[in-house]
This record gives C-alpha cells, sequence and structure tokens, in this order.
C-alpha cells in the first residue's frame, strides 16, 4: 500500500506514527526533508540572505568567467593544446 501525503500531513503521519522506532532510508529523508522544508518556511531574514548568496554566486562563476578567465587554449589545435598542457605541467616556475 502506498501513502502520498503532501505538506504537512506528511511529516505529521511520520511523527505520529513512529514505525516503532525504525531508521529506514525512507524515513530518515522523509524527516530530512521536513526538516528543511519547515525551515525554509519560518525564515524570516534568511530569505533575503540566501537571495544575497545566489546573486554573488552568479557574479562569481558568470559575470567574471565572461569578462576575466578566458579559455586560454582556445583557438589552438588539438597539438597545439597537447603542448601547451605538457609545457605547462612539466615546466618548473
Amino acid at each position: 500500500m502506498i501513502f502520498v501525503f503532501y505538506g504537512a500531513e506528511f511529516c505529521f503521519f511520520i511523527e505520529i506514527f513512529n514505525f516503532a522506532g525504525m531508521k529506514t532510508p525512507a524515513r530518515i529523508l522523509s524527516s530530512v526533508w521536513c526538516f528543511y522544508r519547515d525551515g525554509f518556511r519560518r525564515m524570516t531574514w534568511g530569505r533575503t540572505l540566501w537571495l544575497i548568496i545566489l546573486i554573488k554566486l552568479f557574479v562569481i562563476f558568470v559575470v567574471l568567467r565572461l569578462f576575466f578567465f578566458r579559455p586560454v587554449l582556445a583557438g589552438m589545435s588539438d597539438s597545439q593544446k597537447s603542448d601547451a598542457v605538457a609545457t605547462g605541467l612539466t615546466t618548473v616556475p
């Protein structure tokens, strides 16, 4: 028999029926899911902070990559790329 619960009903179902204290992977995953879902629902400043973190990550990985970290091996043939990599690995700075 398969039970499908959405939202708080699922967490309530898990808490009422403790399944005799069994720690199955499904029970562990469902309690972790309920913990994070309820935590994100009750956030006040957390949502704003997560938005700031996501904007910073976007700037770091997308904008800086586009403007400052150009691909070094772009425009080279395969043999030129292998020579450049071999030189970079074997040369002592």
